[in-house]
């Protein structure tokens, strides 16, 4: 018997991606990793939060070659803690052991 697995909406996608960029994490394989994504996924993602303007794509040389890390930016702060009350609001944590 197959177990139907939850998939992440969109929204928690990027909650996910936002939240591993805010606590420091800015190669994208560490928040691909962090944030529990295929590559694809995650470069549509960060496409899409940079066309958005809440993350910027800096290049930096790294064991001399080039790379790019992700910041999050003053804009992409704000939306973070916005999402992330409405994520609270829409899927409450619950505390209650089981029985």
């Amino acid at each position: 018997m197959r177990t139907k697995v939850a998939r992440r909406s969109r929204f928690k996608i990027y909650i996910d991606i936002l939240t591993e960029i805010k606590s420091g994490t800015v190669l994208p394989t560490k928040i691909m990793y962090g944030a529990n994504l295929n590559w694809t996924m995650l470069k549509k993602a960060l496409e899409k939060l940079k066309a958005k303007e809440l993350i910027q794509e800096q290049p930096m040389e790294i064991n001399k070659s080039s790379k790019s890390i992700y910041t999050l930016t003053e804009t992409g702060d704000k939306v973070l803690n916005y999402l992330k009350k409405v994520n609270e609001i829409l899927e409450p944590e619950t505390t209650e052991i089981p029985i």
